[in-house]
């Protein structure tokens, strides 16, 4: 038997026909080659209502991949066969319909699920709410060959909530040839995009991102250009496979090598090219050390074109190397402490191996956010326009400064499920003690001058100073000293910025060769074998001091950091602490400590020295206690002169570009610096 398009496949009631309103705006895809860690993500086998549960074998997918499958064929990457008995889930992250953010952001009132399907079996649509429970809204049975095809509300969706399909395998099983949902926003022309990516010392997955580009039709469709902002010594150009990926891409590649202005001057310069070419209605900002699912270019694309207002449109970060991790669904700034974090309510590195969309009630729950990390972020060029390019910060808060930039003009941000990136995850990492400490420092401040609605930052003095101190009583005098600097640095005023763009990082890496605590071995017996001295009272482990005990757990740990080392600390370390371990309060207790790094990939040996803390304890309370004092002053002019230093022209000449000089053209390479 067969269902006409057209045809309620129930009722047999005539379908009003296509109109014309209708826009494919979320395909339903499956993962290309034979990356099982990704399944997850778009398949649920975890099974219910009587069925067994666990990941089935004989799962079958039309691959991209020509060594798996013909390419030529039809369907390629969204098919999915479900055997006889079966029931599989499309209630995952890329293949649920993530309706509450359609409903708030976009012009829709409706979406429509469209699908073909061949053999027998039975296709079921649900719905959540905002609390993650789940609705059943229709089912159709499926004998032979169907298209299928629903209207349905979001009128329900205001908090939360997601469209999905289940599939049960009837006698000979079922199979999704495709589907996809529509919204009604097909009066607006389509939206193109330019990628903009920042490169230093990557070239091998600056290749590996241009080859998945170059392969995915659907992505290139909705592109214009890619510009590759090299800023590094090992060239992109030089790396094998580039040449390859570069013809696959052709015109609409375009290499720029430039002198390392950081992520922000990489990212503005791809926004700088992208509005002085004037043909994309978008710029999407992306990482070089990333892997994509090209779809979610598409979607991002979409979503932009039917959103009421201009709007930046983020994607989600997945950890590179835990496939399934979802490591940043939403990001906010809590303006009190101007810090950083996930959303209100969210949980950190989500495993949706572990437990599904339909399983996490937080997922369905619609997040509001601040801003989107620059791993990907889609920007319409209307607000660069209007609101400048990056703040020239090198990194650290060019992203969420730039967004609450955008949402103080009117501009919102969301992060859009179904459209994110695979990278390396800050679970590893503790930039915070070396030479990204300066920046850390400064930049967050800078931003809280531009934007905390608080006197003097609300707590961001206060943190700060809390900071300085567990930085030197940890022994970490490198980042302590670059914290000093920014606030140094900061009090300058805004004359500073693109000044020393691109000179502070050689300098902030230089001061590494005045503190032994920043030099790091990869060697295993770089350093002489731990002998501690008096063992903790009682064999106690080291504990951090409550709210009860601080006060004077803090006075007598700074008295003792004043006081004379340990004999012979500097010849032998008392101990030897891998990085999980290596809390502020333990290190306290340690004149001469080696500490293993957040990365795995080496030590450094850290030896109290009181006449150093001294000196960087009593810089860093001056330097606190002017910022306080002119805070309102260094506010002023700084917002003052942010139309300016994030201009076009500002950058121009940074960039050492003539503005008034014919702009570049695709396909075209410009060593320039």
């Amino acid at each position: 038997m067969s269902l006409d398009v057209s045809q309620d496949p129930v009722t047999g009631t005539v379908l009003a026909p296509d109109d014309g309103r209708w826009r494919e705006v979320h395909r339903v895809v499956f993962p290309s080659g034979a990356d099982v860690d990704v399944l997850p993500l778009y398949v649920d086998f975890a099974q219910s209502e009587g069925y067994s549960s666990g990941e089935d074998d004989s799962v079958q997918f039309v691959s991209t991949g020509a060594e798996v499958h013909d390419t030529e064929a039809a369907g390629t990457r969204r098919s999915l066969k479900v055997p006889e008995g079966r029931r599989y889930s499309l209630g995952t992250y890329f293949n649920a319909f993530p309706a509450s953010y359609w409903r708030r952001w976009t012009r829709a009132e409706s979406v429509r699920f469209d699908g073909s399907f061949e053999g027998r079996g039975t296709v079921v649509v649900y719905k959540s709410n905002a609390r993650g429970q789940r609705q059943r809204v229709t089912s159709w049975h499926v004998d032979g060959t169907a298209q299928l095809r629903e209207e349905l509300t979001l009128a329900p969706f205001a908090d939360g909530g997601w469209y999905w399909i289940d599939l049960v395998g009837g006698t000979e099983g079922l199979r999704l040839v495709e589907a996809s949902w529509s919204a009604p926003v097909a009066d607006v022309e389509p939206g193109r995009a330019t990628i903009g990516i920042t490169t230093l010392n990557r070239p091998d997955f600056l290749v590996r991102l241009l080859t998945q580009l170059g392969a995915d039709e659907s992505a290139l469709s909705v592109l214009d250009e890619v510009i590759v902002v090299d800023q590094g010594t090992q060239k992109v150009r030089e790396q094998p496979g580039y040449e390859q990926a570069a013809a696959v891409l052709g015109d609409k590649l375009r290499l720029i090598e430039q002198a390392n202005l950081g992520g922000s001057g990489g990212f503005a310069r791809s926004m700088f090219e992208t509005v002085r070419a004037d043909r994309s209605r978008y710029v999407l900002l992306m990482d070089d050390d990333i892997e994509i699912e090209p779809e979610g270019i598409v979607r991002a694309v979409q979503f932009g074109d039917a959103c009421r207002q201009p709007t930046i449109v983020g994607g989600h970060m997945f950890d590179l190397y835990e496939r399934s991790v979802l490591h940043a669904l939403g990001e906010q700034v809590n303006l009190y402490r101007f810090f950083w974090g996930p959303a209100r309510g969210l949980h950190a590195d989500h495993n949706l191996a572990a437990s599904n969309l339909r399983q996490t009630p937080f997922m369905h729950r619609r997040v509001d956010v601040d801003y989107n990390g620059w791993w990907m972020c889609l920007i319409p060029t209307e607000v660069v326009r209007e609101i400048g390019l990056s703040l020239p910060v090198f990194i650290k808060w060019d992203d969420a400064e730039y967004c609450l930039r955008a949402g103080q003009a009117g501009y919102p941000t969301v992060s859009l499920p179904g459209a994110c990136v695979w990278h390396v995850s800050w679970t590893d990492k503790d930039d915070t003690i070396d030479w990204q400490a300066y920046y850390h420092q400064r930049n967050r401040f800078l931003a809280a001058m531009l934007h905390s609605p608080y006197e003097r930052g609300g707590r961001l003095l206060r943190e700060a100073v809390n900071g300085d101190v567990k930085h030197l009583i940890s022994m970490q005098y490198y980042a302590q000293a670059l914290r000093n600097r920014g606030l140094r640095d900061l009090l300058e005023g805004p004359e500073h910025l693109h000044r020393t763009l691109g000179s502070t990082l050689g300098e902030v890496r230089a001061q590494r060769a005045d503190f032994p605590d920043a030099h790091v071995s990869a060697e295993p017996d770089a350093f002489p074998r731990p002998r501690r001295g008096k063992p903790p009272h009682k064999g106690r482990e080291p504990k951090a001091p409550n709210r009860f005990t601080l006060l004077p757990w803090a006075g007598k740990t700074v008295l003792r950091q004043l006081l004379p080392t340990e004999a012979k600390a500097d010849e032998r370390p008392q101990v030897a602490l891998p990085a999980a371990e290596a809390k502020w309060w333990e290190l306290s207790l340690y004149d001469s400590a080696v500490v293993s790094m957040a990365d795995g990939k080496g030590a450094a040996w850290y030896r109290r020295d009181p006449q150093r803390f001294r000196a960087l304890l009593a810089e860093s309370a001056e330097l606190h206690r002017r910022v306080f004092t002119d805070w309102a002053r260094l506010r002023e002019e700084y917002k003052r002169a942010l139309p300016e230093v994030t201009s076009m022209r500002a950058w121009a000449r940074t960039f050492g570009i003539d503005l008034d000089a014919e702009p570049a053209r695709p396909g075209e390479h410009h060593p320039e610096g």
